[in-house]
C-alpha cells in the first residue's frame, strides 16, 4: 500500500518528537535529580537473624517457611515469621511476628490484616484503629545522632550487641514516634476469642502505620534507592474486643521495644545513604 507523502511526512515527524521528548524528559530528570525508578538496597544482615529471645518473649517452634505460590502473593523472599511465647510458655500468651521486606521498585501492595483476614473467613469488627507503641528511650542517645536530610531533626542511636562478637554497634532509630494500624476480627467458629493483627511499615529510615502513606516515604522522588519493611503482630486472645485489645498493646510494646534496634540492624543504614547520596562519589549501601 502506497502512502502519501505528507501522511509519511507527519509520521516521521511524529517519531522524532517521541525520541526528542522522552530525551528530553530524561535529561531534565537528571538535572532535577529526580529518580522514577528506585535502586535496590540489600539487607544488611538476613531477617532470620533476628534474636529468638525478646526479652520475655522466647520462641517457639520454628520459623515458618513459605511455598513457593504463597512467596510469590507475598512479593519477597525476605521475611520471616515465627511465634514469641511469654517467658517461652504458650499458656502465657502468643505472638505471631511477621517481618516482610521489599525493595527497588516499590510497586508491591502490602499485605495486611484487613484485607487477606477478610478473605479467609474472619469477620472484621470495626475500622482500623491507630495506636501508639509506647517503648521506652531512656536508653537512646537522642542528641548526637545524624541530621535527617528532610525535616531537621536526628535519628536517634540504640546500641545493639552482636550475639556472636559482643561487639556493641550504635543504629540509628527510626525518628518519628512508633504507631501501628490494629484491626480486630472474630472466627465465627471461636465466638470466645478475639483475633488482632497490628502492623506499621518502616521506609526509608521512618516509620508510618499506614499502607498508603509507605508510599510516600519510600517513592520521594529525589531518593535513588527505596525500601519499606513491615512489621506485623498478630494474636489470639480469650474475651471481648474491649478486654484484649489493651492487653495486645502491652504485649505488641514489649516486643518491639527489643525487636526494633535489632531490625534496624538489619534493614538499610538509611542515614549514610543519605551522606553518601549527598557526595560525589556515593558508595555502595550494602558498605555500610
Amino acid at each position: 500500500m502506497r502512502v502519501d507523502a505528507p501522511v509519511r511526512t507527519a509520521f516521521i515527524a511524529g517519531c522524532v518528537t517521541l525520541v526528542v521528548g522522552g530525551l528530553g524528559f530524561r535529561v531534565a530528570m537528571a538535572q532535577l535529580q529526580a529518580f522514577l525508578r528506585k535502586e535496590a538496597v540489600p539487607l544488611r544482615e538476613p531477617l532470620d537473624r533476628l534474636p529468638a529471645s525478646l526479652g520475655r518473649w522466647k520462641q517457639v517452634g520454628k520459623d515458618s517457611v513459605f511455598s513457593d505460590a504463597l512467596v510469590e502473593e507475598l512479593g519477597t523472599r525476605n521475611y520471616v515469621d515465627r511465634l514469641y511465647a511469654m517467658d517461652g510458655d504458650p499458656a502465657k500468651g502468643v505472638v505471631q511476628v511477621h517481618v516482610a521486606y521489599y525493595t527497588g521498585m516499590i510497586d508491591t501492595v502490602p499485605h495486611i490484616p484487613e484485607r487477606c483476614w477478610n478473605a479467609n473467613g474472619m469477620i472484621m469488627l470495626g475500622q482500623p484503629e491507630v495506636h501508639p507503641i509506647t517503648i521506652d528511650r531512656s536508653g537512646w542517645d537522642l542528641t548526637s545522632g545524624p541530621m535527617r536530610s528532610s525535616g531537621g531533626v536526628r535519628y536517634p542511636l540504640a546500641d545493639v550487641r552482636d550475639a556472636v562478637t559482643r561487639r556493641v554497634e550504635r543504629v540509628a532509630m527510626p525518628p518519628t514516634d512508633l504507631r501501628m494500624t490494629v484491626t480486630t476480627f472474630q472466627d465465627p467458629r471461636l465466638p470466645n476469642a478475639t483475633f488482632l493483627g497490628g502492623y506499621l511499615f518502616i521506609a526509608n529510615g521512618d516509620s508510618t502505620p499506614s499502607a498508603l502513606d509507605v508510599r510516600n516515604l519510600s517513592f520521594k522522588l529525589t531518593d535513588r534507592f527505596a525500601y519499606y519493611c513491615k512489621v506485623q503482630f498478630s494474636a489470639r486472645l480469650p474475651g471481648p474486643p474491649e478486654k484484649v485489645s489493651p492487653e495486645f498493646d502491652r504485649m505488641t510494646a514489649e516486643l518491639m521495644q527489643v525487636l526494633l534496634p535489632r531490625l534496624m540492624r538489619c534493614l538499610p543504614d538509611w542515614p549514610a545513604i543519605e551522606a553518601a547520596s549527598d557526595s560525589s562519589n556515593p558508595p555502595s549501601p550494602a558498605s555500610s
